[in-house]
């Protein structure tokens, strides 16, 4: 960096708002946005393509690993671009969500029409594959890595940082009980036995106000959000190639450790996400329940939040996640041995269990620009979207094998796509995936944490100091 680079490196962040409510508010809206989608997708695309246009639930679930191995070349491709990009008008992510806000919010409404119920099965599984492929694997993928990037250049402040997770996963919960809790309303109504069915036209109506929701939600986010570190771009010569990349990351013992338990945590909390629903329709037969259970996340995570920050800061990330972890764990698998048969029972029980898994949940984001730092202290490079890009498709992996596990396992244990009631030993399956697979998942992702995960709060804080100085030598 020449001194007049630098020079007018300096005045830009003068110039520059201090970190604050804003970007909060803004990152918030971010997280908002993509679970008005990506929540939706895990509670009810499943739902959608079985009950309403009675596509089998293996297909739909083949349908999630296809679009997966699609993310392999998109998630990274798409991150290994933005890290090479300059830093533009708007920043180097921001500009990624102006860009791509709309045509996926658009392609969001597109997965969900009724109209393909009298099409042929061939005609509405194309849909259902050509819709999620272009929706998860291109559109998606191309507006949340970098706004999942985006957090780790609006602050150095470890502090900040973990707001910047607690707000976003608030952002989450606020769509998700969005989601939880009005969606079932609309959509489901009683037949003259009084069983649960799905109004297909109100279910596209629904879908068209979360996609505009969605839109307003990203625009909200590029706004108020401000990038204020601005990493360097090297020419190509002195950066490392994509393979030495990969080589730097897989022996990454802080990023092969947080993949594993991503990859627990995700497949067992989205398979859960969609079970809940079959759940409290086919085991409990009530609507009310699932808008209930869908409900409790909002306060609890609220609970948490206001204490992660100080918490993580006076235990460490790592400590204050997985003692929650494990106690969730060991609440499901009590759970299961109860047998409950009060759907409210059993919403309380979910509660108790949001509270532990929030923990993590919460402050997995500030997990992610914490390995950032690391790997940029191990490699001299900062690739802040090829890293979220890598960690987004292993995620995305585990996302696949959740919805396709579903499908499989709802197949295996006998479940009836198109039966109005499910027999008495199918029921007893959904409810152990309700509570014995996440019960045994979680207390391993406490224990991966506890003995694998290098990052504790001194080494997190060394890392922080050590880029500061970083810095500051090179502006000098």
């Amino acid at each position: 960096m020449n001194l007049n680079e630098s020079k007018n490196l300096n005045n830009s962040r003068k110039s520059e708002k201090p970190f604050g409510i804003k970007d909060k508010l803004g990152y918030l809206f971010g997280d908002f946005g993509n679970d008005f989608m990506f929540i939706f997708a895990n509670m009810y695309f499943m739902i959608f393509y079985t009950k309403v246009l009675g596509v089998s639930a293996a297909m739909v679930g083949t349908c999630f690993l296809v679009s997966r191995c699609i993310d392999a070349f998109t998630d990274i491709g798409i991150g290994r671009i933005i890290d090479k990009s300059k830093v533009g008008k708007h920043g180097k992510f921001r500009t990624w969500i102006l860009r791509v806000a709309g045509p996926v919010a658009l392609m969001n409404f597109l997965m969900y029409q009724h109209s393909l119920v009298n099409a042929s099965m061939t005609v509405r599984v194309i849909a259902m594959f050509a819709t999620y492929i272009l929706w998860g694997s291109v559109f998606y993928t191309a507006v949340n890595i970098p706004y999942g990037s985006m957090a780790s250049v609006m602050t150095e402040d470890t502090k900040e940082r973990a707001s910047l997770s607690t707000w976003r996963t608030i952002g989450a919960s606020f769509a998700g009980i969005s989601i939880g809790v009005i969606t079932p309303q609309i959509i489901y109504s009683a037949d003259a036995a009084g069983n649960q069915i799905i109004d297909p036209q109100r279910f596209t109506t629904v879908v068209a106000v979360f996609s505009i929701a969605a839109f307003i939600c990203y625009m909200l986010c590029f706004m108020l959000t401000t990038e204020r570190i601005k990493p360097e771009v090297k020419e190509d010569q002195e950066s490392l190639s994509l393979i030495d990349t990969f080589k730097s990351l897989m022996t990454n013992r802080a990023m092969i450790s947080f993949l594993a338990v991503s990859v627990v945590l995700v497949f067992s909390s989205l398979m859960g996400q969609t079970i809940n629903t079959y759940l409290c329709i086919d085991y409990f037969n009530d609507v009310n329940a699932l808008s209930l259970l869908n409900m409790v996340a909002l306060p609890v995570t609220l609970f948490v939040g206001m204490l992660a920050a100080k918490l993580s800061q006076k235990l460490g990330k790592r400590e204050f996640s997985m003692i929650g972890l494990i106690a969730a764990g060991l609440i499901f698998l009590a759970a299961y041995f109860m047998k409950l048969n009060n759907p409210y029972a059993f919403v309380a029980v979910f509660a108790l269990v949001t509270l532990g898994t929030s923990t993590f949940n919460i402050l997995m984001w500030a997990f992610i620009t914490d390995i950032i730092d690391y790997t940029e202290i191990q490699t001299g490079e900062r690739n802040d979207a090829t890293v979220y890009g890598f960690i987004s498709f292993i995620r995305k992996l585990a996302q696949a094998l959740a919805g396709a596990i579903t499908g499989y396992a709802l197949t295996f244990i006998g479940y009836d796509s198109l039966a109005s009631v499910q027999a008495e030993s199918v029921k007893e399956g959904i409810y152990a995936l309700a509570t014995l697979f996440p019960g045994a998942c979680y207390i391993l992702v406490g224990l991966l944490l506890m003995f694998t995960y290098p990052l504790t709060k001194k080494v997190v804080e060394e890392n922080i100091s050590k880029l500061a100085s970083l810095r500051a030598a090179k502006q000098k």
